[in-house]
């Protein structure tokens, strides 16, 4: 019941993480493979510590 108000910690990180998948898509739009590949793998390993956490043990 008082799950309710909890705060999802990872909340914030999913934004950050869709973030840098927009701007990863730019990047690679605008032929920028360097920054594209860059920001993927930022996202990729922002994506792995959410898996983390949500992971229950």
């Amino acid at each position: 019941m008082f799950g309710l108000f909890k705060k999802d910690p990872t909340k914030k990180m999913r934004a950050e993480y869709n973030k840098l998948l927009e701007q990863g898509m730019h990047a690679q739009r605008n032929g920028d493979i360097r920054l594209y590949a860059d920001i993927t793998a930022k996202a990729e390993a922002l994506w792995r510590e959410i898996e983390k956490i949500e992971k229950p043990d």
